[in-house]
């Protein structure tokens, strides 16, 4: 009996780190997607602030990436 209760009071222990663990990643998730969502937005302003700059350089990095897999 005595066994059982110290198997059962680790369980417990167990399951309540893993309950705290799995609360912290899920507020880490969140302050991610936050982030990444405020980073979307800055880009798509930029993006329409300056369009013909936008396009002339992702023309340049699309060349220079197939420059240098060409040469692969």
């Amino acid at each position: 009996e005595s066994t059982s209760d110290a198997i059962g009071d680790k369980a417990r222990e167990v399951r309540e780190r893993l309950s705290e663990t799995l609360k912290s990643a899920n507020r880490t998730c969140r302050a991610l997607e936050d982030r990444s969502i405020q980073t979307a937005k800055a880009a798509d302003k930029l993006v329409r602030e300056h369009p013909y700059q936008s396009i002339g350089l992702a023309l340049a990095v699309g060349l220079l990436l197939g420059t240098v897999l060409s040469r692969k």
